[in-house]
Parts: C-alpha cells; structure tokens; sequence
C-alpha cells in the first residue's frame, strides 16, 4: 500500500439537536451538530406514521383523470 496518500482520520464528537453525543472519526477537523440521529429519529423510535397512501393515490388519480398517465 502506498504511504501518504490516505487522508487522516480525527476523533470528532457530534452532538444531536437531542442533547445525544455520538463520538466518530471523520477526515473533517471540527467537532459539527446533527439535527436527528438513532436515538430521536422516527424510524428507530418506533414512532414512526404510515401514511394513507393508498388514499392519496386515488385523489391523485381524480385530480388529473382528463390527463393521460398510462396508469
């Protein structure tokens, strides 16, 4: 493997908007700020909503019904 070519790798601390600290390594120099990660996102909470989307499909549909969209 060729020497001094790869870039260096810091130990950064990222902070969530939810107070949660996550510690990485990153070619970035400063320590930076996330608005979600695992711990209050959606998706991994559980809190996740489906949405009707078989509903909004059809609305769709009747909306622009006199265009031609090949459904």
């Amino acid at each position: 493997m060729r020497k001094n070519i790869h870039p260096i790798k810091y130990l950064l601390n990222l902070v969530c908007s939810c107070g949660n600290k996550i510690v990485i390594y990153s070619t970035l120099k400063n320590n930076f700020s996330v608005d979600v990660c695992y711990k209050c996102h959606s998706f991994y909470t559980g809190k996740q909503k489906i949405s009707n989307i078989k509903g909004r499909i059809e609305n769709f549909k009747k909306r622009f019904k006199k265009i031609n969209f090949n459904f």
